[in-house]
């Protein structure tokens, strides 16, 4: 079965039928499609007859939100490694004046569709061109999904409507977007007719602001392209939210609620009327781990990524397969030795570079008689060795300090700069290729040090199969 980067999902049954149908058109839609699946609501197309595709419009009702909140949960459980989103251009309230106002101009997608799924049977294939005039997209192929049986849902006699707001705000991380975040932009994009404001909080695994706002400006873009999209860094608790007058609404999900009502306390306090709270239900994880978080979460995703390889290795090619060295760094009491018995006991072999450093300035050799120069006789043990904590007080206590003053003719300030400037985990995971902690139970530990150690054997492998 051909396999295609990304695909565009066109489901042309009622709304009111399609959550029953989601799951098993899921399951078809990820056969075919490996990357990114795009999702179109063209409730009563119909290709069967030849008379010529036309667009329609869907009003924003609740029946739609609860539906994109379970189409991102049930992609979550289905497949989670597809980057879904559900494309909102042709949902607009008619208004009785203007029923027939001309639809949007074809937009353009972030990626380009390979492929169009859908889920109305094509009896003649000659007539697989229509869709693309309705979508924008440029000849793909045309795959008709199966569906299994479902149970006919009978339609509400009339569908409640949802309350738009011009100008919506919704705060977050936003990291390594996944359903729940997209869930929450959806149903945030359904809510804003002119203005959506994003509240990005500015932390080891979690990725660089500025890769954060690209996908989230991508996303929306592709989601609805009318939206005026502003993004901005949250550096307090509650940002422009508490200062702009021309916000109406705020979503929230459980866990941030508070948060919201926070908000427009703070409003309050500043002459400026609350907003609107709309909240929105979470994700369940359906395959969260023993340390991970029930919902659908960014915590438990970063945590997936332990032992996997986050950015590629330098090149070294010009280097033998093997020996492979491995360099394993971290701060103090940063579990590095508990780390290193591990790959020990999988086959690697250890070279304490802790160790080698002390024998540099065993008694005798040059580096000895340097420290000593430097430091003064007072940090030596009774056999004449090198009292190691000693010599740590004097580096990086307050001699320290002065010795860099008189020597550098740096302020006091600059060389407590110096002495501070051993990197951080979020610096250190930044040049990272694998990322690993002994933060849980020795057997989770295990488990990150296991999937790291075969992932290097696939890698090792590879690259002796391509010598």
């Amino acid at each position: 079965m051909s396999m295609f980067s990304t695909g565009i999902l066109v489901l042309t049954s009622p709304l009111h039928t399609l959550p029953l149908r989601i799951a098993p058109v899921l399951s078809s839609a990820a056969q075919h499609v490996e990357r990114t699946l795009y999702v179109h609501l063209h409730p009563g197309l119909n290709l069967v007859k030849e008379s010529q595709a036309r667009p329609v419009y869907i009003p924003p009702v609740m029946d739609l939100s609860k539906l994109i909140t379970r189409l991102y949960n049930n992609a979550a459980d289905i497949c989670g490694h597809l980057d879904v989103r559900v494309l909102l251009t042709n949902v607009r309230a008619q208004s009785a004046s203007m029923p027939n106002c001309p639809f949007p101009t074809p937009q353009s997608l972030s990626h380009s569709p390979d492929v169009v799924l859908t889920d109305f049977p094509l009896l003649d294939t000659s007539q697989t061109h229509q869709p693309f005039f309705v979508l924008g997209v440029a000849s793909p192929t045309v795959v008709n999904l199966q569906e299994e049986n479902v149970d006919q849902k009978e339609p509400d006699e009339k569908m409640e409507p949802m309350i738009t707001y011009k100008d919506v705000v919704v705060g977050g991380t936003f990291d390594r977007l996944h359903g729940a975040h997209r869930t929450l932009l959806n149903v945030s994009c359904l809510l804003a007719n002119r203005r959506f404001l994003i509240e990005k909080v500015l932390k080891e695994l979690i990725e660089p602001y500025s890769v954060r706002v690209q996908k989230l400006q991508e996303f929306l873009q592709d989601v609805k392209p009318s939206l005026e999209v502003k993004i901005v860094p949250l550096d307090d608790p509650f940002g422009v939210s508490v200062e702009d007058p021309e916000l109406e609404c705020i979503v929230v999900s459980e866990e941030t609620r508070k948060g919201g009502e926070a908000v427009n306390k703070k409003r309050l306090e500043n002459g400026l009327p609350a907003l609107v709270l709309h909240e929105i239900q979470l994700l369940k994880d359906a395959h969260h781990s023993e340390i991970e978080e029930e919902k659908i979460s960014s915590s438990s995703f970063r945590t997936r990524l332990l032992g996997t390889l986050l950015t590629q290795p330098k090149d070294s090619s010009h280097l033998p397969v093997l020996p492979y060295v491995i360099g394993l760094t971290g701060g103090s009491g940063s579990g590095k030795s508990s780390i290193a018995k591990r790959l020990e006991a999988l086959g690697a072999v250890k070279i304490d570079c802790d160790k080698l450093g002390h024998e540099v300035y065993e008694p005798g050799t040059a580096a000895y008689h340097r420290v000593l120069e430097e430091f003064g006789s007072d940090i030596l043990n009774e056999d004449k060795t090198i009292n190691r904590r000693e010599l740590g007080k004097k580096v990086f206590g307050n001699q320290a300090v002065s010795r860099i003053t008189q020597r550098d003719g740096v302020s006091r300030e600059d060389a407590l700069r110096r002495l501070h400037s051993q990197w951080s985990n979020y610096k250190q995971v930044q040049y990272a290729n694998v990322a690993l902690t002994t933060l849980w139970e020795p057997e989770v530990t295990q488990k990150q040090v296991l999937k790291a150690w075969n992932l290097l054997q696939k890698r090792i492998q590879q690259r002796q199969k391509g010598q």
